[in-house]
């Protein structure tokens, strides 16, 4: 869209407030609200300012003076706000060159983008995430220097694991039995109609969407999944769904979470990302007649992401919550290997897909914590990596790996490289492995010395407090 356009969209909704959202470095999405009089071409020349050095990871040498102007194309009426509002996703700018900040997340995955094209390998690149997340009636949590705990219920599961009369609710439902959620039907799936909803005003904002369903967990755990859109338009659709999910939710009276493991004993909440490669409209990761119908450049692209696959996580699992959820005996992901069938592969080709247009690869072990736009510029840098030199999985031990991992010997397992166990770890490999970050300025050296920072920081946060199971392990030693 251009001014004009914006203009009489402002005069027939009869626009009251101008509300501008940006990401900060760790993928939370901020915003700050304007009188609709303050919309002006001035505005979109020279932004609004704003203290990056008080938002998270921002803060620079070279953050004093910054703005943020809004992409006009990304307008949209927010549908949640009782005041008329118009709403724009923003990129952070030096406030005298106008250029992108280089902390700017959103502006990595533009970059990512045109170091792309610039290698003419592609001219779009595709990624699809699975969005999971639980829907709970209650919470509540405390954390104090006396106590902590944390507690959350939802009126769809059965905690208990059999049938007794205070597992029918008001309206006589039987309740989810635990690990029997996936695609349940009604009545049992309570809130069908609340993700009508939410997908009703994401097809509305432009995104496609595939489907959504319950999920496994008998405790309220739902997806979405969507259709692909390219690296520049991928990260504002995933923070639109994100808050269109988290709002719809709050409208019903429900708090949804897409925390990888808020439950114990349940299955977590992931975000894969199907991704592919297009060029003058045909894909380039299709070949007949191949393994999975992949062609070699797919399958240098695979190499790349699972070369660096252990620096990746700390990008795309990079909460200490997250490990939580890649532990055994919940599908997890976590084994560097491709797969077309194998759910404990970090990449699976999924078999549903198997024309030409639609043939993709699907990396599992990232999960929502993530900042989006990080997590789909890093895979797709890791993937051209692999591409411009020609790192072939099949030659270093990448699989494929069609077969059960517990029915592998333990030579043949130690072949296989493992995501990292824990934060700690994944940070550890993302300082020793991010040149391939690094190409054409695509990310900053500041960038993930600061991304480093503030998560060895939620590190210690952690560590040095006690646990509430510690308390019934360990108080009368």
């Amino acid at each position: 869209m251009n001014y004009e356009e914006v203009k009489k969209i402002i005069n027939k909704k009869n626009i009251e407030f101008i509300d501008l959202k940006y990401t900060d470095l760790l993928g939370k999405m901020r915003h700050l609200t304007l009188p609709v009089e303050r919309f002006d071409k001035k505005l979109l020349e020279d932004g609004e300012a704003f203290d990056a050095s008080s938002t998270s990871g921002m803060k620079s040498v070279a953050s004093g003076d910054m703005v943020i102007i809004p992409d006009l194309d990304t307008g949209r009426v927010d549908p949640f706000w009782d005041k008329p509002t118009l709403s724009f996703f923003c990129r952070i700018a030096d406030a005298e060159t106008k250029e992108y900040f280089h902390l700017d997340p959103r502006g990595v995955a533009k970059r990512a983008y045109k170091y792309l094209k610039s290698l003419k390998i592609a001219d779009e690149a595709l990624f699809a995430p699975e969005y999971e997340f639980y829907l709970f009636n209650e919470l509540k949590y405390s954390n104090s220097d006396n106590n902590a705990f944390y507690y959350v219920d939802t009126e769809e599961v059965n905690w208990n694991h059999s049938i007794k009369l205070e597992d029918f609710d008001k309206k006589g439902n039987i309740k989810i039995e635990s690990g029997d959620g996936y695609h349940a039907n009604p009545p049992l799936d309570l809130y069908y109609e609340l993700r009508n909803q939410m997908v009703s005003i994401i097809e509305k904002n432009g995104y496609g969407v595939r489907y959504h369903h319950h999920e496994v967990a008998g405790a309220s755990q739902h997806e979405i999944e969507v259709l692909p859109q390219n690296i520049t338009v991928a990260g504002d659709m995933t923070q639109l769904i994100k808050y269109v999910v988290k709002m719809v939710s709050k409208q019903n009276g429900l708090i949804a979470t897409f925390m990888p493991k808020p439950l114990y004993n349940r299955p977590g909440n992931g975000m894969h990302f199907h991704q592919l490669l297009k060029k003058d409209g045909k894909n380039v990761f299709y070949k007949k007649g191949e393994y999975a119908d992949l062609s070699e450049t797919a399958l240098y692209y695979i190499g790349g992401i699972l070369k660096h696959g252990k620096a990746l996580t700390a990008l795309l699992d990079p909460s200490t919550n997250s490990f939580k959820r890649l532990v055994p005996g919940f599908e997890a992901p976590t084994a560097m290997v491709y797969s077309k069938g194998n759910r404990s592969a970090a990449i699976r080709i999924p078999k549903n897909f198997t024309s030409e247009e639609n043939k993709r690869l699907e990396y599992r072990t990232g999960d929502p914590t993530c900042n989006v736009y990080l997590a789909i510029s890093a895979l797709l840098m890791a993937g051209l990596d692999g591409i411009e030199n020609r790192i072939d999985p099949r030659a270093n031990d990448m699989g494929p790996v069609d077969i059960n991992m517990e029915e592998l010997s333990r030579d043949e397992l130690n072949k296989i490289t493992h995501a990292p166990s824990n934060l700690s770890d994944a940070l550890d490999e993302l300082e020793k492995d991010n040149e391939f970050l690094l190409k054409n300025n695509v990310f900053s050296e500041e960038l993930i010395n600061n991304y480093i920072e503030k998560k060895r920081n939620e590190l210690k946060s952690i560590h040095n407090r006690p646990h509430p199971y510690e308390v019934e392990l360990y108080f009368n030693c």
